[in-house]
């Protein structure tokens, strides 16, 4: 609770640094980001915030989301769906997808910057950045599919 805390005040410092104001809504979003494990959508934000904050509106939630974003606080992930998942772990890491449910869990692999370096290389491109994602199927879909396929037996 103390280093969810101390990120918590380091992420309000560094925003304050760029002139923006930290409302109670705005901070309350920022908490709820930094403290989730998961992969959050402005929708899950704003339902998870509405009962604290009735008068706040998903138009509010997704400005501070461009905020943090553009602060360096949160990427922004996009896997095709309709909606946009929000990751404060801003640290280099890797993502698996579930193909039914849509859970997204975080994994630690190493760094793929020599395979960057080399396609720079062998083709002259001056690479930004890249993104790896694996798709599959949580264990909750594994058991949920067993089960079904055992019902048509």
């Amino acid at each position: 609770m103390a280093m969810e805390k101390s990120r918590i005040n380091r992420a309000v410092e560094q925003l304050k640094t760029t002139g923006v104001r930290m409302t109670p809504q705005r901070y309350a979003i920022l908490e709820y980001l930094l403290t989730s494990l998961g992969h959050p959508t402005a929708d899950d934000i704003y339902k998870a915030l509405e009962d604290k904050f009735p008068n706040m509106s998903v138009a509010t939630v997704y400005n501070n989301l461009r905020v943090f974003k553009e602060a360096g606080l949160v990427r922004e992930l996009t896997y095709g769906d309709a909606s946009s998942r929000f990751d404060a772990n801003m640290h280099e890491h890797y993502h698996i997808i579930c193909r039914e449910c849509g859970k997204i869990v975080d994994f630690e692999y190493p760094s793929l910057i020599k395979v960057e370096e080399e396609a720079a290389r062998m083709t002259g491109f001056q690479v930004e950045n890249h993104r790896m994602e694996i798709y599959g199927r949580c264990r909750s879909c594994q058991v949920n599919h067993q089960a079904v396929v055992a019902n048509t037996k």
